[in-house]
């Protein structure tokens, strides 16, 4: 049963990639013989992508088949054949799509986490965000269309493919900190890899062409400079809204050389006396004053990139000198200016939280691991990390009474923790394929 099973799911597929093809799209023709392998994968997720994709192809069948049966009667044409032959082919990628979601052959699955919905949720969230934004985008974002036309889909198979892998790890892992540093740099790698590659005459590895500087305070100061220029500003705000300050700890592409700092630096965080939010907030003073200085006085493009381009050395500065020294991501929680945007908007926008359960016994592990000093003693006896809290999760794995955890209305603490990395994951693995200068 299961084996015929699994010959039906992979003649849909067969069947759908020898459609794709057909009609030119060759990266889904390539995905398609891609998901193959999660038929006789074993993989606890596999039913939950299989489903949901036999089925969506059995849609696009009967769609087709419509469309061309219509044009035959139009036409006054033979049709027999044809309702046979596609009637049969719907058949079959709906009967795989059931089958995948049967019981018979979700007890298939041995491989795998406890996790599959969480893995085929981050799949499908990733999937869908970067099919949507490949859609819309008026040039091609992914660079698999850039070096082989026609390939993004395919892309966008592997990235989905990673996100769902990455929750499974991470959902898993009984401390996220080493893991999250790991993936997180990864993104700050290939960010700067690209722009590398594009300085030295690859253009395709740049979003446009056009240079923009790698200055996270850019996100305030350039549209305010320029007059003009949203995207990054309602890219950032939907960022927030998702997963709140969790910007600062997972997407942004400068926030990872100062963890890499401050983790090469001391072992446990040194307690610093001055006061994180003063330090920002003059911070963000600074950068929205000069920005608007700049634009009244009519300061030519050129200088304001050079002055801009100084602020972003001198944090780089922080990164190598204080991070390292402290053990304190000096850079994030004191001077970057979206830092502190982020966690004040973060926590206004979004629903996600932190906190820390009864019966803390104030031991201080949790604050051991906290390269953002959001776990001060106060901060345990109130029940709450800090403002400068970026809900990197690091802390939460390292309480011995498990007591510090994510919230979310209406959903337990694991569910929400298991909710909140599955989103922060997604938003990930699309920022990997489509972030770019």
């Amino acid at each position: 049963m299961i084996l015929a099973g699994q010959l039906l799911q992979s003649l849909g597929l067969l069947l759908f990639a020898a459609h794709a093809w057909r009609f030119g799209s060759p990266g889904l023709a390539a995905a398609c013989l891609g998901l193959v392998a999660a038929v006789f994968s074993r993989h606890k997720a596999a039913p939950y992508l299989l489903g949901p994709a036999l089925l969506g192809m059995a849609l696009v069948f009967a769609a087709t088949a419509r469309d061309m049966l219509l044009f035959r009667l139009t036409a006054g044409l033979p049709f027999g054949r044809l309702a046979a032959i596609l009637s049969a082919v719907v058949a079959v990628c709906l009967a795989g799509g059931l089958f995948a979601l049967s019981r018979r052959f979700m007890a298939h699955g041995r491989r795998g986490g406890d996790a599959p919905v969480a893995q085929a949720t981050a799949f499908w969230l990733t999937a869908g965000l970067l099919a949507l934004a490949r859609a819309k985008a008026p040039v091609a974002l992914l660079l698999a269309d850039r070096f082989f036309p026609g390939f993004g889909t395919f892309e966008i198979l592997l990235l989905a493919l990673y996100a769902a892998w990455l929750v499974g790890k991470l959902v898993a892992a009984p401390r996220t900190g080493p893991l999250r540093l790991r993936y997180w740099s990864l993104f700050s790698l290939v960010f700067f890899s690209q722009l590398l590659l594009g300085l030295v005459g690859i253009s395709a590895c740049l979003m446009t062409g056009a240079l923009h500087l790698p200055v996270p305070a850019l996100i305030v100061a350039g549209p305010i400079y320029r007059g003009g220029g949203l995207f990054m500003p309602i890219l950032y705000l939907a960022t927030l809204f998702l997963v709140g300050p969790g910007w600062c700890s997972h997407l942004c592409y400068i926030g990872a050389a100062d963890a890499v700092c401050a983790r090469g630096g001391r072992a446990v965080p040194q307690r610093l006396p001055s006061r994180l939010t003063s330090w920002r907030v003059a911070s963000l003073a600074l950068v929205i004053g000069a920005a608007i200085g700049l634009r009244e006085l009519g300061v030519a493009t050129g200088t304001a990139v050079w002055l801009a381009a100084g602020f972003g050395l001198v944090g780089v500065g922080l990164m190598v000198t204080l991070s390292r020294k402290t053990g304190v991501m000096v850079h994030c929680t004191m001077f970057c200016p979206i830092g502190l945007t982020s966690t004040l908007l973060g926590r206004g926008l979004s629903f996600w939280r932190l906190r820390i359960g009864p019966g803390c016994d104030g031991c201080g592990r949790c604050a051991r691991v906290c390269r953002y000093l959001a776990l001060s003693p106060a901060d345990l006896a109130r029940g709450r990390p800090g403002r400068s809290c970026t809900l990197c999760g690091d802390c939460v794995g390292v309480c011995p009474g498990g007591r510090i955890g994510y919230r979310f209305p209406g959903l337990s603490a694991q569910a929400a923790r298991t909710a909140y990395l599955t989103l922060v994951v997604s938003l990930h693995a699309v920022f990997l394929g489509v972030a770019r200068i």
